[in-house]
């Protein structure tokens, strides 16, 4: 049988798909990406908001912070994940996950130009809630000045993707052993106002942009 960590290799680049628009699509329709990098000796990897430009990744948060503040001029990675089911088979091995990845490699650069810096946050805000931007007021000059902006130009993405049913042994495929796909899907929910928002109060649009963009 070999070693099994070459048969994991194996797997492994069977599941790469070379299209670009899949790597796009994974990106375009992701929540959250993780972005990877190397601070202070330590590797670290946090969740943050993103937003693709064509062949660019914006990502955003509080200046000081570690991913914002060390990591301009250094190479990132970024990844999106996508869920889609619980691969049930009849042996545990044998069991998986379909998912879509996509991951890219690139070096950040801070953003310091005063248009791109707008716009950047302006894709960032607008990725989650498409038209949310224009519904909020204008970010004061206190909250610029606390906010910091990475372009990720995109130099290699990598994109995995598992679909279908398990891959049972032939032998077990008789077993009287429950196996099939567990669907897993994303469902946004009716906006629940706080305090200071009327509860009889329409929903802004991109509320409902969020849930025709992202819903499964």
């Amino acid at each position: 049988m070999g070693d099994p960590q070459d048969y994991a290799k194996i797997r492994y680049v069977k599941r790469k798909v070379e299209d670009e628009a899949v790597a796009q699509a994974i990106l375009d329709q992701g929540l959250v990406a993780h972005v990877g990098f190397v601070a202070e000796g330590r590797p670290m990897v946090i969740p943050m908001a993103y937003a693709r430009d064509g062949n660019r990744i914006y990502i955003h948060g509080a200046r000081k912070t570690r991913a914002i503040a060390k990591t301009a001029g250094l190479p990132v990675c970024l990844t999106v994940t996508h869920v889609d089911g619980l691969v049930v088979a009849k042996s545990g091995f044998n069991s998986s996950v379909n998912y879509r990845s996509c991951v890219v490699h690139g070096t950040a650069r801070a953003v310091t130009d005063r248009a791109e810096f707008d716009r950047a946050l302006w894709l960032i805000t607008d990725h989650l809630m498409p038209g949310r931007s224009g519904e909020v007021r204008a970010s004061t000059a206190q909250e610029e000045k606390a906010t910091g902006v990475l372009a990720i130009e995109i130099e290699a993405m990598t994109v995995k993707v598992r679909s279908g049913p398990p891959v049972d042994e032939p032998e077990d495929q008789a077993l009287d052993v429950w196996s099939g796909v567990l669907p897993i899907g994303v469902a946004i929910g009716r906006g629940v106002p706080d305090g200071f928002t009327p509860a009889s109060g329409p929903e802004p649009a991109s509320l409902s942009a969020a849930r025709r963009k992202f819903s499964a």
